[in-house]
């Protein structure tokens, strides 16, 4: 017994460091980047380099840039909460701004919830900001500068310098250097589909010759307007042409690869706004979006400026589908991007994921308001 007593308690000394290790696991140390949105609209670019110990304590600087127009540095301190994965942190003082927009600085208290999709993990959630004031009585609050909506996702490199502690943890960046040779992919996608969608237009003439029944006009003298009424009566059924665009071929690219429904829309205004951002570090990701298997953007490059599509909406026109195409995976697989969408009131936010064998679709259905 003594001898089976001594084995267990080696079992459990030598237990005891990997216990550490999954309690302390989920480090948040590194390299964030992406984006914070106003609650006006306004789109800046953010970066955050944290340092994040056992205690769960958390430090770090952020950056926040607009262009040339507008630049910021922050300290920052808080704390990471492991049972809600919660980020508390707020900026201290400015260290650098270099703005030719005017108006006074302010900093920002996050709250942010750690996730993790597949090999990527994000921050994502709200914050408030508050004017930064010199004086020796501060009557400034948070939220008296506005606040908004933050994302940011974990990467390997920085715009910015590198912070000392982040010097010996963050990978080196050859790896994410190697991937480029991928964007001759989109040269086989090109030529086919923008050959197709004309296959749409033969269809239409036919059809709108066939109110070729004025012929009996010449029959005037005898009684004319029983005839004109009966003409007016067969004009109007030819207007029951919507169901052509049925007759559109399905792209060799949407049926090569598998299609993920990644979100189904209700909206109750006709005219839809869609937004295409870089959801991240921006890293060379190129998409094709079709719309209803029609090709509306062709290679397009994934950044900070959005890439739009308009889609109309009525009772009569109920239904539109989206189609995310990775012609690429970027520098740093896979191919990710943000989805803004602005119907009247409503909005909604949908991060898209696209490889080379798996499309993303997003759904728009039209609900007339009563």
């Amino acid at each position: 017994m003594k001898q089976l007593s001594r084995k267990i308690c080696l079992f459990f000394i030598l237990l005891a460091p990997f216990s550490n290790l999954t309690v302390f696991s989920q480090d948040l140390t590194g390299i964030w980047k992406g984006f914070f949105m106003s609650e006006s609209g306004q789109f800046y670019k953010l970066e955050f380099q944290l340092s994040h110990n056992k205690s769960y304590a958390a430090s770090g600087v952020s950056y926040s840039y607009l262009d040339v127009r507008f630049y910021g540095k922050a300290t920052m301190t808080g704390s990471y909460v492991k049972n809600t994965k919660t980020l508390k942190i707020k900026e201290i003082r400015t260290v650098e701004v270099k703005s030719v927009l005017g108006g006074m600085t302010c900093i920002m208290n996050y709250t942010l919830t750690y996730s993790k999709s597949g090999n990527e993990e994000f921050l994502e959630g709200t914050y408030l900001g508050r004017n930064e004031k010199p004086l020796s009585v501060d009557t400034s609050f948070w939220g008296d500068c506005g606040g908004g909506r933050v994302s940011l996702r974990r990467v390997v490199s920085s715009d910015f310098y590198l912070e000392p502690f982040l010097r010996k943890t963050t990978p080196k960046n050859p790896v994410a250097k190697a991937p480029v040779t991928k964007p001759p992919v989109t040269t086989k996608v090109n030529p086919p589909v923008v050959k197709k969608p004309p296959v749409t237009k033969p269809a239409s003439k036919p059809v709108v010759k066939k109110p070729v029944s004025k012929p009996p006009v010449t029959t005037k003298p005898v009684a004319v307007t029983p005839k004109i009424d009966t003409v007016s009566k067969i004009v109007a059924p030819p207007v029951v042409k919507k169901p052509v665009p049925e007759n559109i071929p399905t792209p060799f690219v949407l049926k090569s690869r598998a299609n993920e429904l990644v979100k189904i829309l209700t909206v109750s205004n006709e005219n839809v706004t869609v937004k295409l951002y870089d959801n991240g570090e921006i890293d060379d990701d190129t998409i094709s979006v079709y719309m209803d298997k029609k090709l509306v953007l062709s290679s397009k490059r994934l950044t900070a400026s959005p890439l739009i599509v308009n889609l109309k909406m009525d009772e009569d026109n109920s239904e539109h589908e989206l189609v995310m195409v990775a012609e690429n995976l970027g520098r740093i697989p896979p191919n990710t991007s943000l989805m803004i969408v602005e119907s009247g009131e409503q909005r909604f936010d949908v991060r898209i994921t696209s490889t080379e064998q798996k499309n993303a679709v997003v759904r728009f259905r039209y609900v007339k308001p009563k």
